[in-house]
């Protein structure tokens, strides 16, 4: 399967475009590894919180569980909002137009400071949710207090995604890997001195994990401000040079680009982030080997997704320079790349299942139902990788509002029906089987809806790509 460009890209002789394409593949992933190793870290905290709080007990695994699929829903529907500043960054640089980033940076701060309050006070409000599920008292308990201590983060968090934006479309990208790096460390310190109570300090079990992920948020964002102030890298577009209140014309524009893209993270982490409150009734081992499958491709999700940022700027600058045919080849040399990645993602996952169920937890009976989901997980990662780093380039285009329609009708119209379905459904309801298939259902429906994504979204960027060719 191939999705390099077709005959509407200049025509070049195999060796010409072999070279090309080995350039802007190393040009990449330049751009790349370091939003890799940062968003590896950065993963990494959740990695280690699951793992802490599965080696502390099984009510304690289902209950981080529960809130990390509240915390996760909202920060990745949070960065979907923000990433609407990076595209408009990244086109003034290519347009070699360094005055005018900083105006959207101050005004992407504004944004990102509203819209954290925001989250913060629905964060408070969505754990009362848990009040109301049928599950174990204690594994509640640690879910709604994990989501309220970890809420006190969004602010910040807000705040140093649109950094993080402005960073990665400057080309720096850096200072993102060595501050993940340094926050990873705190975290596993900080889950290891509350989660079992070390060195004096009280065994706050789960919770301790809320504490760890609120406190590593704020290192994030202190880190980068201290980064950006001494780094000489941002003194050309340095965005603190003068104060500029809110001004609804530049919020309005990032408004607009971001709604669309956070609508779209929405649909897509919901429907993973549901699954763990749809089986709950099901008992703290279906909770947990969900936690546990989703867990670890959250962390190969980082390399397509990683590309996929580091696409953005590419073909963003590209569009900046008023060069479309640059563009649409630097966009489908990212879908390939990340094509390579996905066989080899999906293969290494099946072969090492029951090594990554173990690692995660000593319960026997949550570590065989992870394993068994991790297959599940094998099976989708061509179409998961193909939709996110197709995304990205189409969104370097500023074009939103399409692959959120089709991120709505994927999850929500397909993947969470067909896991209610498969997942949920009495006998006597027509097409269901004959017992739920708990978590197993859930997640052979996730690969029926990222497969229609991923097939849509290739189809988005080839009709986006040629059509702004041609509009040259």
């Amino acid at each position: 399967m191939t999705l390099l460009p077709d005959s509407t890209t200049p025509a070049r002789t195999a060796p010409s475009r072999s070279r090309r394409v080995l350039t802007e593949t190393r040009a990449l992933w330049h751009l790349a590894w370091p939003i890799l190793i940062g968003q590896l870290a950065t993963i990494g905290m959740s990695v280690t919180d699951v793992a802490m709080a599965g080696h502390a007990s099984a009510q304690d695994l289902a209950g981080v569980s529960l809130g990390v699929s509240i915390w996760n829903m909202t920060i990745l529907t949070l960065m979907g909002l923000l990433m609407s500043v990076s595209p408009v960054v990244a086109q003034h640089v290519g347009a070699e137009d360094f005055a005018a980033v900083p105006h959207v940076v101050r005004q992407g701060l504004w944004k990102a400071l509203a819209v954290g309050l925001l989250a913060f006070v629905l964060a408070n409000l969505g754990a009362q949710v848990f009040d109301s599920m049928a599950i174990e008292p204690a594994v509640r308990d640690v879910a709604k207090r994990f989501v309220l201590v970890a809420s006190f983060g969004l602010p910040a968090f807000t705040c140093y995604r649109v950094l993080y934006g402005y960073s990665t479309s400057i080309n720096q990208t850096k200072p993102m890997m060595v501050i993940a790096i340094a926050a990873l460390l705190l975290n596993a310190l900080i889950n290891w001195l509350l989660v079992f109570g070390n060195a004096g300090l009280p065994r706050l079990g789960g919770v301790g994990c809320a504490w760890s992920t609120m406190l590593c948020v704020w290192f994030h964002l202190i880190a980068m401000l201290a980064w950006m102030r001494l780094a000489p890298g941002y003194r050309r577009t340095w965005p603190f040079a003068q104060w500029e209140g809110p001004q609804w014309p530049m919020l309005r524009s990032l408004l607009k680009l971001g709604i669309p893209i956070g609508i779209t993270y929405f649909a897509e982490t919901s429907a993973f982030s549901l699954i763990a409150l749809l089986i709950a009734k099901f008992g703290s081992a279906q909770v947990g080997a969900h936690a546990i499958a989703l867990n670890f491709t959250s962390l190969t999700f980082m390399v397509p997704l990683s590309l996929g940022l580091a696409l953005l700027t590419r073909v963003g600058q590209s569009l900046g320079a008023e060069d479309p045919v640059t563009a649409r080849f630097r966009a489908w040399v990212g879908v390939n790349l990340t094509l390579g990645f996905s066989l080899l993602s999906a293969l290494g996952i099946a072969l090492g299942r029951h090594a990554i169920a173990r690692a995660y937890t000593s319960d026997p009976v949550v570590a065989t139902l992870a394993a068994q989901l991790l297959v599940f997980a094998a099976l989708f990662q061509v179409s998961d990788c193909s939709q996110v780093v197709s995304s990205c380039a189409i969104r370097a285009y500023k074009v939103t509002r399409a692959p959120m329609v089709l991120h709505l009708a994927a999850f929500w119209g397909v993947s969470l029906p067909l896991g209610c379905l498969l997942g949920l459904a009495p006998q006597w309801m027509a097409l269901a089987p004959a017992e739920p298939m708990a978590a197993q259902g859930f997640w052979i429906a996730l690969i029926v809806g990222l497969t229609v994504a991923a097939t849509g979204l290739v189809l988005i960027l080839r009709k986006v790509s040629r059509g702004r060719i041609l509009a040259a």
